[in-house]
């Protein structure tokens, strides 16, 4: 038998890999005691993807460490998010959460017998809890609720309460789950150190918090379940696991926001202590490392090249998700899977004599947005106010766009930019030009009027998808028929936040890269 690890080899089991550590002299004075007892939530709102890999790992080594480890389905969170998980769909993500997480812990060999599973209105609609919500909003100021959920609570212009009251409910459960730690990303780090500040004014202690890296998507940015090309779904199929790690941002020698690189470190190293490279024997055949450094200096000095990092890649995610995608092929997890996230492009029409906010499946996954980047820009030869603009939009041909910008827009702030082009109204002459498409653009409301074209994020290719959060997964119509009004009637909520970002009804419109937004004109409309 094995001997039990030391107090210190507990302690590099619990830290190794994260990024930061708050309360490093408690840990270590618990561990010389007893087990730590941590506790990892998770809000049940879009579907966990493969980074959710990163902090099982890091659950493995709680366990391998001796930890009691508690996992938090964080059902009410999920709801006071800007209603990220519908009320009437709360149910059914945490079923779904609840069969994925188990799946993926299974998949890479962590024991469910020594974890605990809670729901979060298992206990925080009692009274107790509901009255230590009361006592915190006492003392809370509105400013450091905000400044707290910064990085996890979607920001819009006018904050609801939910949101304000987000950051004080995970402060509690440190206490109503009884832990010594919680574990979770670096992006909450602000709502840890909201919690060592107000917990002890209830006269609650201070807890231990355990902070992960945040791991780059394959894009290079943060892995998002609203951004598609971002992300692994758990369920993808192996041949789009392999089209999205070939389109994974890996450059020769690039270590920086390398989101492949990136997995290996934090979830299949720490799985094996070792990562195989495949590769034929030309090219010098299959190389074992057994430390993640090593091949990291492999990758900068180009001996790994990031087709066989790639490769090697797929072969040991696929591992990984065979497991959950066989667990997930049964009758029964189909219908829930499909039953918690609805496509919203498949919603049915409100029948005669209903309310519904989106009648006639008036959706934004309608709209064929796109970015474009504009080749020319000529003045219109009939009309002085109207500029002719050539935009690729990733197609054969250029689109020739007609946008009445003359006197908002000088030609050379036009000329090689990025733009948000809708691209499929039907096309129509204006002055003899026929336009084949609409620049989308912000517009104040005062007097002078002004006129600013939308911004992709900086790294935008042309042709790539613009769509709304959570209206990713619909397919656009191929033409919009005038006489429907589609555009029109989604249009009608079209606004700019006080942060200059691009929305409707208060959901971000989005590329891979983030969001879309303007240079100046908050509270602006956009058409």
């Amino acid at each position: 038998m094995e001997a039990a690890p030391s107090p210190q080899e507990k302690y590099q089991l619990i830290t190794r890999n994260l990024q930061e550590v708050l309360g490093e002299e408690k840990l270590s004075a618990i561990l010389k005691e007893r087990e730590v007892k941590i506790y990892w939530g998770t809000a049940t709102t879009g579907k966990p993807h493969v980074a959710y890999f990163v902090p099982m790992s890091k659950i493995a080594d709680f366990l391998k460490a001796g930890c009691e480890v508690t996992i938090l389905f964080a059902d009410l969170h999920a709801y006071l998010d800007n209603m990220k998980a519908p009320w009437e769909l709360l149910e059914l993500r945490t079923r779904y959460y609840e069969n994925v997480i188990k799946a993926m812990l299974e998949s890479i060999g962590v024991p469910l017998e020594k974890l605990k599973f809670v729901r979060g209105t298992d206990y925080q609609l009692s009274k107790e809890y509901t009255l230590d919500v009361y006592r915190l909003s006492s003392v809370v100021t509105q400013h450091d609720a905000k400044k707290a959920g910064a990085e996890v609570v979607k920001q819009v212009e006018h904050p609801l309460l939910s949101g304000l009251l987000y950051p004080g409910l995970q402060a509690l459960d440190e206490e109503y789950l009884k832990v010594d730690a919680q574990f979770g990303g670096v992006d909450q780090r602000k709502i840890f150190t909201f919690a060592e500040k107000y917990l002890p004014s209830l006269g609650y202690a201070k807890r231990i918090h355990l902070m992960n890296p945040m791991v780059p998507g394959l894009t290079g940015s943060k892995m998002s379940s609203s951004e598609e090309d971002s992300k692994i779904d758990l369920l993808d199929r192996k041949e789009d696991v392999k089209k999205k790690l070939k389109k994974a941002f890996c450059e020769p020698g690039n270590v920086e926001n390398n989101g492949v690189l990136s997995f290996i470190k934090h979830v299949l190293f720490p799985l094996k202590s070792e990562f195989v490279i495949l590769r034929e024997e030309k090219w010098g055949g299959n190389k074992t490392y057994t430390d993640y450094e090593a091949l990291e200096k492999d990758f900068a000095e180009q001996v790994v090249h990031p087709g066989d990092l790639k490769n090697s890649v797929e072969v040991a995610l696929n591992k990984l998700l065979d497991p959950i995608r066989e667990k997930f092929n049964s009758p029964e997890l189909k219908k829930l899977t499909n039953a918690a996230y609805p496509n919203p492009s498949k919603a049915k029409p409100a029948e005669k004599g209903t309310k519904n906010s989106e009648p006639e499946n008036i959706v934004p996954s309608r709209l064929d947005i796109r970015v474009g980047k504009v080749i020319s820009v000529e003045k219109h030869p009939d009309a002085d106010s109207l500029y002719v603009e050539k935009i690729d939009v990733g197609e054969p041909e250029p689109r020739t766009v007609v946008s009445g910008l003359v006197q908002f827009v000088p030609k050379e702030q036009l000329q090689d930019r990025l733009v948000v082009l809708l691209c499929n109204l039907k096309p129509q002459k204006m002055r003899g030009v026929e336009s084949q498409g609409m620049v989308l653009c912000a517009s104040s409301l005062g007097e002078p009027q002004q006129v600013e074209p939308l911004d992709p994020p900086a790294g935008c290719c042309a042709g790539e998808r613009v769509y709304v959060e959570g209206y990713e997964d619909g397919e656009p119509d191929d033409e919009l028929k005038p006489k429907k009004k589609v555009f029109e009637k989604l249009q009608a909520d079209f606004r700019v936040s006080e942060d200059c970002v691009a929305q409707w009804k208060q959901r971000d419109f989005l590329t891979k890269l983030g969001s879309i937004s303007c240079k100046s004109l908050k509270g602006g409309s956009i058409s």
